[in-house]
Order: structure tokens, then C-alpha cells, then sequence
């Protein structure tokens, strides 16, 4: 009785001789595809991601081989943790027993002829078919939001499922043509061979080559079909993870790059390599899409989607051009940057969401453009640059990026609303957003009963960045004192740059205005070159971020703080010795550029829990904190209109839900400004009270008899 399955005869042709033409057409296949992707990737602008090797090594351990972010999500972690692990194991059995097949005189046995691999194919094909009825299941019956539901990912699970059924009645057959009975090697396939033990053994042996084959034809099917699939991150995501960034997430640059980006992407072409193969790295899982706050409030932007649609239009297009030379979208120059920084009056329909422009990228063929027809100006604006979206994202896309280039793009075109207009107008030529006068940064000062110094003229201690918000926000300017009354009970020597200071362009350059971030970021490098300090503290997160990220100021060796973390110092350092006690109940909001971008989650709640006071956590809370919408120039943007809520007032009811919690505290003065409106129009007003954590410091540490309140 022949036990070989290649020695067996299939439709009339000898089993090894349809083998080898199978496998050599199905690898054929699928290299041919897989140089068609790696072309168009070849296509894009170049970036450097071949850098510290050590750590990329270790991305593709924490998230590919751990599959870290998978079990962020808990119903589905563990299984798709085994569905993966199921997958390499017997990815690496089937090259192995394809191997044998092809080369009948190898001195190798099958893999499931050797026990110990055979028992743990076996117990990983239980496994993996336990997690495939888990994953089925959750599809079928509460699927959560934005899934990609598509007969595409059924078809793949049903292979997987095939694969494992067909490993499984393979081993029950061959125990079966053997005569033998179940043993500790073979749990599963013992079972199956109980349930067929009547069956002749010839018949067992005929099945159990059946299996093989099915085994194998499948994979080489999987093979061929994976390319073209939705499952294309499966080959795709190792590879974006290890090339993932390694630079701070705030910092926006592009790590060698042969040409100038600022002036940002109107065709798919002009996005890095790197920017494109996020889109064959999507596993269409939604869980960029649940994480969004412009995804909750009904805004138009879906990143997952946008993701997608570049990569769909990349195909259409990159592909097009084989078939037809030279008139595939995208083949035209890149669009350059205007050399004056001059912001055209807009319509007044585009305030929150643009108008398109008619002139955002097409190619004159017929061909849809990126920006108007792929991607809308409306999801472009609807960003608010959160970091939530790629924090979340299993295989390390990253989305931000592609918004910043495309929004790039419309700046320099003039196809943004008229308040961010106004407000680039603003910055350009007063250095604020407010478009005050630049003497008048430092009014605040006014109702000080003491003298802040100016650290271009002494050596300082502290500098303190105050930023715009806490500059001119009349809303703001009683609690910037107030931190500037905290500092001085702490004894800390601190200054400011009073008129010297100007934006320091976080925003500006999300909103995509590339060249006023340079501009401002060189004129803010010139002022601080004069000014004598040990390290930078600012109490806006967007400033932080940018100091800390794109300013490179570790050059002269300047810490950049925020100022919960020099609370945290000061605190420990005992210069802030408390008064009394805070008997109060409060929770505490993470601001995305402190936290996701920065990773400053600590320091805030180690100053409250000195402080005394109860600390409820937001069930949104640390990575998974919901945006206060006011990020990526949003805050100067007009809401749109149909929006079902906005980010501000989600978060708000968020807080005041919690039981006997009547106060949020924030460390952002956006943060002030967008939750004590919200406060009022979710009518809330008299049940939460919004205060910056400067407020309770104040309250605890003030000498008695101070007769200035928080």
C-alpha cells in the first residue's frame, strides 16, 4: 500500500510531475504580483527607514512576533494571536512538506511523520479553529463598529479553516491505514480515526493522500490569491512594522528624503515609500475608525478609509500605466510651494469645511484626482491630528502623515477655509494667532505684584514658553498667573521672552503651512540663542511637543518641560510644601500632545495625588484618551455643519457621568477653553467645573492669608 502522495496518479498525470507544474505556476504568479506592488512603491519619493537596525529588530518582536496591539482589543487578541501563530507554523510545515513532495529522494520525513511536529500542528490546528469560530462569530453576531465586513475576508478564514480540517482528518486517515489506534502523539487525529475505524485501509490511505493534496493545493491557492486579497497585510504588515518610525511621533520630518516635501502631495506618487505601503499593510480591522473623535462626532474623515482609498487609487492608476504609457494620473511634476507666504481671501461656504478647488491634481487624462475625488478637502480638515489612529493601529500605519502632506498641498493652493486663513495671516505677520500686537504678548503680567524677569537680558532658571492661548486668551490670562504665582512660591527663577516670543508652530505646520513653521521656528531659535537658561517649561502641550520634537534644542543642552513635569520636580525637591489638603473628588483629561505624542502620563496624576484629592479615572483614559477636538488647526475651524457632537462635549459628558466627580481638570489652556464651553452648551454648567491643574496647586500651596484666589 503506497503512502507517498506524490507517487500517486491524479487525472491521468504522475502526482510529482502535477505537483512540480503547480508549484512552479503558483510562485510564478505570485512573484509576478509581488513586483508589481514593490514597483509602484519603487515610485514613491524616497525615505530612509534603513537606519538602527537594532531597533527595528525589535519593533517586529514587540508587534509582529508578540502581536502587542492585538490585545488591546480583548475580544479578539488571543485569537487572532493564535490564528497568526497557527498561521507561521504551519506556514513553515507546509514549505517542509512541500520540500519532500518535490524531492522524493530527500532523506526527510513528512513533518506530520515526525511526533513531537505532528502533535503540535495538532494542537495549534484545535486551537486555530476555536479562534476562527471566535472570530466568525463576531462578525456574524456583534461585530464592532467599522469592521470591514466583505465576502473577501470570510473566503480567507474559510481557507485557514480548511487547512487546519484537512491537517487534522489527514492524521485520522493515516492512523486509520495503519491499523493503529490513538496515542499521546496524535490526540485529535486519534478522535477522528475512532470515527472512521471501520474503514478499510485502502480507503484510509487513498483519504489521507486526499488530505495532503487539499493541504496543498489550498496553500498554493492561498499563495497565489493572497496578493490580490484584502489579506495582503499579511505579507505586507511584517514589513511596515519593521520599517516603522523611529523618531518621536511629533516630529514631522522626513528622514532622508531627496527632495523637498513642503510642498506637499497632490498625486499618489509623491508620498514616500514608506507613506505607501501603509496602504498594503491595512488589515481593514476599523480600529484606527473606533479611536477617531472626527469618526465619532460624524465628521467625514475615516482613516481606515482614507488609507484605503489610496492604496485603491494607487493600484488603478500605477497599474493603468502598463497598459497605458505616460497617461496613468500622476505622472505630471510635483506641484511647487508659492514663495510668498500670502493666504488668497475664501469663500465664505469653506470656513470649516473648503470648497474644492478645482485644480488639486488632475492629470488632464480623465483620471480621478487625489484630493477632490479620492480623498475630499472635508476629511482632510476634519483631522485633529490626535495620534489616536495610529496609537491604536495593529501593523503601525501611519495616517497622520499622509493628512499633513495632503493638507500641505491645499495651503499651498490657497483651498482652505477663511478663518485658517485669517489666522496664517495672523502668525505671519504679528507672530500669534490672535493678530495682536507683539508687545502686547506679555499683558498678562500686568496683574502680577511682582516682576517677571526677561530672559534675553538675565540668566534664568526656568524659561517659560507661554504660548499663545495663555498669552492672549482673556479666558486664560487669571489662570497664567496663577502658574506664575506657583513658580515664585516654589522659588524657582524663571523668565519669559515677553515680545520676543512667537508661535512656536506646532499647529501651523499641521495645519500644512511647512514654510511659516520654518520661518517661525528659525526666528524663535534666534531669540532663545540669546536668552541664558538651564530648561524650557510651557504649559501647552502643542508647544511642548514642538520644542521637545523639531526644535532640536538638546543641541545646547536644554531640557524641554512641561510644566506638570517641573511640578512633579518642584514637588519632590520639597519647594512646594502644601498648606492643606484638597478633600475633593476629580478626573483628570489626558491631553493627546502630552500624552499619545509625549508619553506624559505620570507626572499629572503623581502632582494630584500630593495634592490630596480623589482621583476617578475617565473609562477614556492614558493612550485611549479622547481628543478634545481642538488639535491640527481645528480649534480655528468653524464647526461643520450636521455634526452629531463635538469631540469637546463628548469628553464633558464623559466627566460628568462619573459619580460625585464635579471637577475635570486639564494641563492645556485649549483644553480651558474648548471644555468650559462645552460645559455650557451640553448643559452641565453648575455639575462640572473645568480648572487647569495650576488652579489646585495654587489652592493647596498658597500661604494663608494670600487673599488672591485660583
Amino acid at each position: 500500500m503506497n503512502t507517498d502522495p506524490v507517487k500517486i496518479t491524479l487525472f491521468g498525470l504522475p502526482g510529482l510531475a502535477l505537483l512540480w507544474v503547480l508549484t512552479v505556476a503558483a510562485i510564478a504568479v505570485f512573484c509576478w504580483r509581488v513586483a508589481q506592488l514593490v514597483g509602484l512603491l519603487r515610485r514613491g519619493r524616497p525615505e530612509n527607514r534603513f537606519d538602527q537596525l537594532g531597533k527595528r529588530l525589535a519593533l517586529f518582536a514587540e508587534y509582529v512576533l508578540g502581536q502587542r496591539r492585538l490585545f488591546n482589543e480583548r475580544s479578539i487578541g488571543l485569537p487572532h494571536f493564535l490564528i497568526f501563530w497557527g498561521f507561521v507554523l504551519y506556514a513553515t510545515c507546509f514549505w517542509w512538506a512541500l520540500a519532500r513532495g518535490l524531492l522524493p529522494s530527500l532523506p526527510l520525513p513528512y513533518p506530520d511523520q515526525v511526533k513531537v511536529v505532528a502533535l503540535f500542528l495538532e494542537i495549534f490546528a484545535v486551537l486555530v479553529l476555536i479562534a476562527l469560530g471566535v472570530a466568525v462569530a463576531r462578525r456574524a453576531l456583534f461585530p464592532p463598529p467599522h469592521l470591514h465586513l466583505s465576502w473577501d475576508a470570510n473566503f480567507i478564514l474559510a481557507l485557514i479553516g480548511l487547512l487546519m480540517l484537512s491537517l487534522l482528518f489527514g492524521q485520522g486517515f493515516h492512523l486509520v491505514a495503519a491499523g493503529a489506534s490513538a496515542s499521546a502523539w496524535s490526540p485529535f487525529g486519534g478522535l477522528v480515526a475512532s470515527a472512521f475505524s471501520t474503514m478499510p485501509k485502502e480507503t484510509a490511505s487513498q483519504l489521507a493522500s486526499a488530505m495532503w493534496w487539499v493541504h496543498i493545493v489550498t496553500v498554493l491557492f492561498f499563495l497565489v490569491y493572497l496578493p490580490y486579497s484584502k489579506h495582503l497585510h499579511l505579507l505586507a504588515a511584517p514589513f511596515n512594522v519593521f520599517f516603522g518610525n523611529l523618531r518621536p511621533p511629533g516630529d514631522l520630518s522626513v528622514a532622508g528624503a531627496a527632495e523637498d516635501s513642503a510642498a506637499g502631495v497632490s498625486k499618489w506618487e509623491e508620498f514616500t515609500w514608506k507613506q505607501l505601503l501603509n496602504g498594503f499593510s491595512c488589515a481593514e480591522c476599523g480600529r484606527c475608525d473606533r479611536a477617531c473623535p472626527a469618526v465619532a462626532s460624524g465628521l467625514p474623515l475615516e482613516p481606515q478609509q482614507m488609507v484605503q482609498k489610496i492604496k485603491k487609487h494607487m493600484l488603478q492608476t500605477g497599474l493603468a500605466r502598463h497598459s497605458r504609457p505616460g497617461k496613468a494620473a500622476g505622472l505630471a511634476a510635483p506641484a511647487s510651494q508659492p514663495a510668498a507666504l500670502q493666504y488668497p481671501a475664501g469663500s465664505e461656504a469653506g470656513e470649516g469645511v473648503p470648497i474644492p478647488s478645482g485644480e488639486t491634481g488632475a492629470a488632464g487624462d480623465g483620471a480621478p484626482r487625489l484630493i477632490g475625488d479620492v480623498v475630499s478637502e472635508a476629511e482632510l480638515w476634519s483631522c485633529t491630528t490626535c495620534l489616536a489612529c495610529m496609537e491604536r493601529c495593529a501593523v503601525l500605519n501611519e495616517h497622520l502623515p499622509l493628512v499633513i502632506q495632503m493638507r500641505r498641498h491645499l495651503v499651498g493652493q490657497g483651498s482652505l477655509g477663511k478663518s485658517v486663513q485669517d489666522m496664517l495671516a495672523n502668525v505671519t505677520r504679528y507672530g500669534n494667532s490672535f493678530g495682536k500686537s507683539e508687545r502686547a504678548r506679555a499683558k498678562w503680567t500686568q496683574g502680577l505684584d511682582f516682576k517677571i524677569k526677561d530672559a534675553r537680558k538675565e540668566p534664568v532658571e526656568f524659561l517659560w514658553f507661554v504660548g499663545d492661548y495663555a498669552s492672549f486668551d482673556p479666558r486664560l490670562e487669571e489662570i497664567v498667573r496663577t502658574t506664575a504665582r506657583v513658580f515664585r512660591q516654589a522659588g524657582v527663577d524663571f523668565g519669559i521672552l515677553y515680545e520676543g516670543e512667537r508661535n512656536a508652530g506646532n499647529d501651523v505646520r499641521r495645519v500644512g503651512e511647512e514654510g511659516l513653521f520654518e520661518m517661525l521656528r528659525e526666528k524663535n531659535l534666534q531669540t532663545l540663542a540669546k536668552a541664558q537658561f538651564k530648561s524650557i517649561v510651557t504649559t501647552d502641550p502643542h508647544t511642548y511637543n514642538t520644542l521637545k520634537n523639531e526644535y532640536n534644542l538638546n543641541g545646547r543642552g536644554a531640557a524641554v518641560l512641561h510644566y506638570t513635569e517641573a511640578l512633579e520636580q518642584l514637588a519632590a525637591q520639597g519647594r512646594l510644601p502644601l498648606q492643606k489638603k484638597l478633600a475633593r473628588r476629580v478626573t483628570y483629561h489626558d491631553p493627546c500632545y502630552l500624552g499619545r505624542y509625549n508619553q506624559v502620563y505620570g507626572p499629572p496624576r503623581r502632582v494630584l495625588e500630593n495634592l490630596g484629592v480623589d482621583l476617578v479615572e475617565m473609562p477614556r483614559h492614558g493612550q485611549r484618551s479622547h481628543c478634545c477636538g481642538a488639535g491640527g488647526g481645528r480649534i480655528w475651524m468653524e464647526d461643520t455643519p450636521g455634526v452629531k457632537e463635538r469631540p469637546a462635549e463628548n469628553r464633558v459628558r464623559e466627566a460628568a457621568a462619573l459619580q460625585d466627580v464635579a471637577t475635570l481638570v486639564v494641563t492645556c489652556p485649549k483644553d480651558i477653553a474648548m471644555f468650559r464651553d462645552a460645559v455650557k452648551t451640553t448643559g452641565n454648567e453648575g455639575k462640572l467645573e473645568v480648572k487647569d491643574l495650576a488652579e489646585l496647586v495654587w489652592e493647596a500651596v498658597k500661604p494663608a492669608g494670600t487673599g488672591v484666589n485660583p
